[in-house]
């Protein structure tokens, strides 16, 4: 019996956080990153998304109003992953976070993205990333898979921003 293989087109729809300062979050992913708010959910969660969608972050401070980050040495979310549909689209991002004098924590190429990493005022890590055409994606004599994590050029990717 071959195993089960999820379908192809399935899609990770959403991601629900834990937030201690619903206000203090909506400045990071509205203000910042530029989500629009789809819905609230009384004074203690919100729903934004990109495009009108109706929820690709939820945030709520059910368990967690004025709580503190979780330890970064504990099992949980290593990051969210925010797709962009062109590079265009994160350089504007990057130019973005640099013209708020937001903090990164790192920017790589990996040869099938570009990608910028940073913390969100929780500490959740958050990756805004751009994927490179798949025929483009490096690959070995046997057709498999090589991602890297080189060091991203974030100067020739800023003058896209332009």
């Amino acid at each position: 019996m071959d195993p089960y293989k999820i379908p192809a087109g399935t899609r990770i729809g959403h991601v629900h956080l834990k937030v201690a300062d619903l206000e203090r979050s909506l400045q990071f992913y509205r203000d910042l990153l530029g989500f629009e708010v789809q819905q609230n959910y009384g004074e203690s969660a919100v729903f934004v998304s990109a495009g009108g969608y109706h929820h690709h972050i939820g945030l709520n401070t059910w368990y967690s109003k004025n709580g503190s980050p979780a330890p970064r040495q504990s099992a949980g979310l290593f990051h969210t992953a925010i797709l962009y549909p062109e590079r265009r689209d994160l350089a504007v991002a990057l130019k973005r976070l640099i013209d708020a004098a937001y903090p990164l924590t790192g920017a790589s190429d990996h040869g099938v993205s570009e990608a910028i990493y940073l913390d969100d005022p929780d500490q959740n890590g958050v990756e805004l990333y751009w994927d490179r055409p798949r025929e483009l994606w490096p690959r070995d004599n046997n057709g498999n898979l090589q991602m890297v994590s080189d060091a991203l050029d974030i100067e020739a990717l800023l003058k896209l921003a332009e």
